[in-house]
Parts: C-alpha cells; sequence; structure tokens
C-alpha cells in the first residue's frame, strides 16, 4: 500500500509557498491552449501518492484502508466506494452516514458516465412555511437541530442501486469491514475527538440516545485513542448485510426511524421510507478547454454551476494571468457572483421545478456574462441579478474518490448536512440522522446555514428532495478519465472543486498542489471575497483596489482527488486541512 505523507492543519493557516504573477488585462477573446500538465516528477514542492493499479482518496485513514482491500479482494471501483462510504458512516460520524444522502458520481473503463442520486427527501407530511415562526421569520432551531430537520434518508438505497447496477460483489462483503469496526470498536482519530469537543456538547448531549454512545460515563465524550464501540449500529449494519435495503426502509430500522419521528414531533413515517426511491440521473456535461467535464445534476447545483463558470472562464486567459493574480482571482470572483445569483433562482428538484440545463451550460450565456465582467473593478452584488435565460434555453459533507485496476472511476460526496446532522439518533438503530430540510428555501430570499439564498424552485414540498451544492466531478482527457474530484464545504463546495480543475487545467498543477493551493470563493450574497491564508498581500491589496470585499477567513473545503497520467499511473491527495484523512493504493 502507498500512503501519501501529507501536511497538515495548523493553527496558523496552511504553510504554502507558491509564484504568484501579476498577468496582463484578459478580454473575451478566446483564450489559448492551457499549459501542460504536471504529474509529480520529483520537480513539484507538493508530491501526489503514486499507485499503479486501484486508488482510494477519503477523509479517513481506515475507510481509505478498507476501500483498498476491497479492490485487493477483485472488487471494483463501484465496489470499493460502497464499502468506504460504509466505513465512513462509524469512523466518521460527523458526515458519514446511514442516516443522511448524497450523489454518486461514476464513469466505466469502457466510458459509460451516469450518476446516482440519493439525496434526502422530504416526508409527505412535510409543509412550505414548516420552518416558519409566528412572526412569518425562518426558525433555523426548526430546520436544523429539531426532529423536523430531517429528510428521508437514502443512502442505504443509494448504495444498494450501485452496488446491484455497476458492482461485482455482495453488497454484504461490501458492509463487513464497517460492521466489524462498529463491533469491535475503532480508536478515536484528532478529527472525532476534536469534533465531539466542539460540537458534541450543542448538538448531541441533548439527546439520550446520541449522549450513550459518544459521551462516557461521567458525561464527557470520548477523546483521542480512546475505543468507541457502536453495537446498536453494529446491529443495524448486520441486519442491513442480512436483508438488504428493506431492513431500512422496511423492517426494524425503519421501525425505530419513525417511532423515534413519532416520540417527539418529527415528521418521517414508515410510509415515506418504504416509498423512497435512489434515482440514476444524466449528469451535467461540458467542455473546458479541450475536456470534458461531467458533474452531478440537480437536484444539485454543483454541476451546473461549475460547468456554467468554466464556460465563463473559457473566455479568459487564465494561465496567462498566473496562479494567484489578482486579474486571475477577480475574473473568477465575479464569475462565481453570476453562477450564485442563477443558483437563488433556477435550481432546485427536477422532478419538481423545470431547471433551464440547456440555458444555464450554454456557451453563449456564459459569453454574455463575460463580457460584463471589468478585469479591473468588481462589480457589487447589489447590482447583480439572476440572469434573463430565455434567449438560451431550448459543512459537514464528507467527499472520497476511488479509481480501480480497469480504470473505472466513482466520485462519491454524502452528508447529514452540519456536523453530526440533526444530533438525533434514532431509537436503538445507532443512526444518526441529517438535518437536511435545511437545505431547503424556509422563506424565499432568506439564507440557510451557509449563507445561500434560494427562491420558490427549492420551496419545501412533500417527496421533494433538497438543493444541494455536492459537486463529485469527473475529467476527461482525450476520451479517458483523468481527474476525479469533489469535496465538502456547504456553499463553498461548487468553488472548491471548480479551482482544482482551474488549477490542474489553467495552471498544470499536478493534483497534490492543485489541492495545495490557497483557495478563495465568492458566493454572490454575502458581497465578499473570502480567501485562505496564503496569498500574496499585495495581491488582496490590488483586489480591494478593484473593489473586493476580501475576507481572510478560515480553510475551506476538503478535497479528495485522483489524476490519471496517460501511462496508466494514478496520482491522488488527500487535502490538508482535514487531519486523519488519507489516499492510499496499490
Amino acid at each position: 500500500m502507498t500512503i501519501q505523507s501529507s501536511l497538515k492543519r495548523l493553527s496558523g493557516g496552511l504553510l504554502i509557498s507558491l509564484l504568484v504573477s501579476q498577468g496582463a488585462l484578459a478580454t473575451t477573446a478566446a483564450a489559448p491552449a492551457a499549459a501542460p500538465v504536471s504529474y509529480g516528477v520529483g520537480t513539484d514542492t507538493f508530491h501526489p501518492v503514486r499507485a499503479q493499479h486501484g486508488m482510494v482518496a477519503s477523509v479517513d485513514a481506515t475507510a481509505t484502508a478498507v476501500g483498498v482491500k476491497i479492490l485487493q479482494q477483485g472488487g471494483n471501483a463501484v465496489d470499493a466506494a460502497v464499502a468506504v462510504g460504509y466505513a465512513l458512516a462509524v469512523t466518521h460520524p460527523q458526515a458519514g452516514n446511514l442516516g443522511g444522502g448524497g450523489f454518486m458520481l461514476l464513469r466505466t473503463a469502457s466510458g459509460h458516465t451516469t450518476s446516482i442520486d440519493f439525496r434526502e427527501m422530504a416526508p409527505v407530511r412535510a409543509s412550505r412555511n414548516m420552518f416558519l415562526d409566528a412572526a412569518g421569520n425562518a426558525d433555523s432551531k426548526k430546520s436544523l437541530t429539531s426532529p423536523l430537520a430531517s429528510g428521508v434518508p437514502g443512502t442505504v438505497a443509494g448504495f444498494a442501486l450501485a452496488n446491484k447496477e455497476y458492482g461485482t460483489l455482495p453488497l454484504s462483503q461490501l458492509i463487513k469491514p464497517a460492521l466489524d469496526l462498529a463491533r469491535n470498536g475503532i480508536v478515536v482519530n484528532d478529527s472525532l475527538a476534536d469534533d465531539l469537543t466542539v460540537y458534541g456538547k450543542e448538538v448531541l448531549s441533548g439527546h439520550a440516545n446520541s449522549r450513550a454512545i459518544f459521551f462516557k460515563a461521567d458525561g464527557t465524550p470520548y477523546r483521542q485513542g480512546e475505543k468507541l464501540v457502536q453495537r446498536n449500529l453494529a446491529h443495524s449494519l448486520e441486519l442491513i448485510s442480512r436483508q438488504g435495503p428493506d431492513a431500512f426502509y422496511k423492517g426494524k430500522i425503519a421501525d425505530e426511524i419513525a417511532g423515534e419521528m413519532e416520540q417527539h414531533g418529527g415528521l418521517i413515517a414508515k410510509s415515506d421510507l418504504a416509498n423512497y426511491r435512489a434515482i440514476e440521473r444524466k449528469p451535467v456535461g461540458g467542455t473546458y478547454r479541450g475536456y470534458q467535464v461531467f458533474s452531478m445534476p440537480p437536484p444539485s447545483s454543483g454541476g451546473v454551476h461549475i460547468v456554467q463558470i468554466l464556460n465563463i472562464l473559457e473566455n479568459f486567459d487564465l494561465a496567462k494571468m498566473g496562479f494567484g493574480s489578482a486579474d486571475a482571482m477577480q475574473v473568477m470572483a465575479e464569475a462565481e457572483k453570476y453562477a450564485y445569483a442563477d443558483r437563488s433562482q433556477y435550481l432546485g428538484d427536477p422532478d419538481f421545478v423545470k431547471v433551464p440545463l440547456q440555458a444555464l451550460t450554454s456557451k453563449a450565456y456564459a459569453k454574455s456574462l463575460a463580457q460584463q465582467i471589468d478585469v479591473a473593478k468588481a462589480r457589487p452584488s447589489s447590482e447583480i441579478k439572476p440572469g434573463k435565460l430565455a434567449p438560451y434555453e431550448s459543512d459537514q459533507t464528507t467527499h472520497f474518490s476511488v479509481v480501480d485496476k480497469d480504470g473505472n472511476a466513482v466520485a462519491v460526496t454524502y452528508t447529514l448536512n452540519t456536523n453530526f446532522g440533526s444530533g438525533i439518533v434514532a431509537g436503538n438503530s445507532g443512526i444518526l440522522l441529517n438535518n437536511e430540510m435545511d437545505d431547503f428555501s424556509a422563506k424565499p430570499g432568506t439564507p440557510n446555514v451557509y449563507g445561500l439564498v434560494g427562491g420558490e424552485a427549492n420551496a419545501v414540498q412533500p417527496y421533494k428532495r433538497p438543493l444541494s451544492s455536492m459537486s463529485p466531478t469527473i475529467v476527461v482527457k482525450d476520451g479517458k478519465t483523468w481527474l476525479v474530484t469533489g469535496s465538502p464545504g456547504g456553499s463553498r463546495i461548487i468553488t472548491t472543486v471548480l479551482q482544482l480543475v482551474v488549477n490542474s487545467i489553467d495552471f498544470g498543477m499536478n493534483v497534490a498542489e492543485a489541492t495545495n493551493a490557497p483557495r478563495f470563493h465568492h458566493q454572490w450574497l454575502p458581497d465578499q471575497l473570502r480567501v485562505e491564508k496564503g496569498f500574496s498581500p499585495d495581491t488582496l491589496k490590488l483586489l480591494t483596489e478593484k473593489g473586493q470585499n476580501v475576507k481572510v477567513m478560515s480553510t475551506m473545503g476538503s478535497s479528495q482527488s485522483i489524476m490519471l497520467a496517460p501511462n496508466g499511473m494514478r496520482y491522488g491527495a488527500s487535502d490538508p486541512r482535514s487531519i486523519d484523512d488519507l489516499t492510499a493504493g496499490y
């Protein structure tokens, strides 16, 4: 097994040394081809993990090892991804889950690209104004920490569908590593210990079932190095292993979830669980400087807006501007404003609203937006509105990436929403429930926990799936899978993944350099350019002079990426912004 030795999170931020250049002004004329990509040949600042056969990148070292072992046992990328997903439900309960949902993007070695939507759904008793208080204002406590916060979970159904349609090994074999970890116990790592300390009291301690799992008899949360056994979760995993997804959606686990809801005023009924379906959807696709880009379609907004922003950026010569230059950052930030403004109005569950995909991903629409971008001056967000599309129409989350020996590739992003979700464990199931209902627009124009503004297209409705920013993404070069990537980060997922792609294509970085590079983010509202430490003070001064409201804030994202070289070698990188992640291969 090849193991990455990566930088880890430091209290003072990331220690990153990168050459910064101030490029010439851009125009909206056609840009030249991007710089050639480095795969890490010994001359780079950051070196990726290398493996000849399979590779797994995830937020947790134990889960990564589980995935690599499945590959070594003859499983394909989908098998390994399902095994990693189940393992993370045990080892990374902050976001890994059975009681949440997410998205899987996969591309077979033969070139078939598809996605599986296992996003949570609103219960049938959900209503449009359920998260408003008596004065008609959005009440975040209802949508984040109450029993009303949970949508019908989709993870178990999604993994079962992926295994049935694209896997090669029995589901029971893929669940067994997670079952053993839950039954025998895990050693609490830095990440889990930190999150239990920071979020445990606020999110978990008020619920007896949760307190019994994550807190010791003396009332303190488990600490680093201590052993955490999850017997009830092990029992649930054993039921799913023996009975398949019916155990979760129609059997004993469904009884536990519905019972928890009924006892404490939640809405999920056993019929809601029985009616849940994971859906296979056609990915969003686009091109960028000769590369093909595939990402998640609605109800994720990620793929749509990654393609939209890339279409805008294709009108500028970013490579000439240079990574970390004020001009490159200005152009990217302005492009992000337009995309997030469109997100606020047009994106929602495509089974309930018409999402104007063709218009939003149109090269012509993107060019019209690019022509409005001034490299020298930022446009205030108050002056940017969702675009007129008619002429063009015909937090805490976790991500993992897998590539097998044959070149099958899988990118999975799934979540409980915020750390530990609602904090509620369903009865004796050992399963933490999500608080994804907060991703609906409780009231049009009112920001959610990530500051994202939504409209009627994302209003609460029975059996509707809330809008998401999760963006599992696969980039194809010369007809072959080239980059598999994704990240957590709430509203910042889109811009994190975008920068992974741009860093790799425009700035010729290897996958480790692209991962380590400092990040920035603009989401239209609030009108601020959020940047990590690591950019030149001179660059930030120039951006301020251009009219950007620059705010240096904490790190963004936790990407897990794999790049495939023409010679078949796999190169991977886990994000140094996480402290217990691992990329490994064989």
